[in-house]
């Protein structure tokens, strides 16, 4: 028995040396550094607008967003949820709040909840060609998103929400760049419908939707 003892006290050790490990490398390992979270992050973004409001017909807008990180809660699953602040500016001066949206992490996936509707944007670790439905954890058809470009060192990362284009009906152009260390950098966004009456059918007359360009400017901490 006493023999044993030496071998267990190591064995002991070295489990708590593996846990202890473990945390350690886990967030990095995860590649949770590609959506840094935490009170007071900030990321400002310019934004070109089109909305199409009929054949012929539509308005631009250029202007900025500002998301902040301004607090946390703990939802009804013991969740860790951050509420990101949106803003609005034309100068980078004056802001007026837009909106309030969430971020957490859940399952090693990044969930983003915009008006009650959550979509995850992220899994961990990321790898390209991983695939997974964005509409998950919501009621609604089945959306396939997919990481098509993993740069390691340039530290960034491509997800393709949509490439769809029927040339007759719709078209539905969806994307995100993500940066390890600074989060989101970029996001398309291109959802529009074509004219389908008999004498404009099949000639990709835009009859409605809406085209945002987001590009980031400016990232930091408060």
């Amino acid at each position: 028995m006493n023999r044993l003892l030496p071998l267990f006290f190591i064995l002991i050790i070295s489990c708590f040396w593996a846990c202890e490990r473990e945390l350690d490398e886990t967030p990095f390992e995860l590649g949770l550094e590609y959506q840094p979270l935490s009170i007071g992050e900030f990321w400002i973004y310019s934004v070109d607008e089109t909305q199409y409001l009929g054949e012929n017909d539509s308005e631009e807008d250029s202007y900025f967003y500002k998301d902040l990180i301004r607090s946390t809660y703990l939802d009804e699953g013991n969740e860790l949820v951050y509420i990101v602040e949106r803003s609005k500016s034309y100068d980078q001066e004056n802001w007026s709040i837009e909106k309030d949206y969430t971020l957490k992490v859940r399952n090693n996936t990044l969930i983003r909840t915009i008006n009650n509707q959550p979509v995850v944007v992220l899994v961990f670790p990321p790898k390209s060609g991983t695939l997974w439905d964005g509409n998950s954890y919501r009621e609604s058809d089945e959306d396939d998103f997919e990481i098509i470009e993993l740069d390691n060192a340039a530290g960034s990362l491509r997800v393709l929400q949509s490439m769809e284009d029927d040339l007759v009906t719709y078209r539905d152009n969806r994307y995100e760049v993500f940066q390890k260390g600074v989060g989101l950098v970029e996001e398309f966004k291109e959802v529009l419908t074509y004219c389908s009456r008999n004498d404009c059918l099949g000639d990709q007359l835009i009859d409605s939707g809406s085209k945002v360009h987001l590009i980031l400017t400016e990232h930091g901490i408060l």
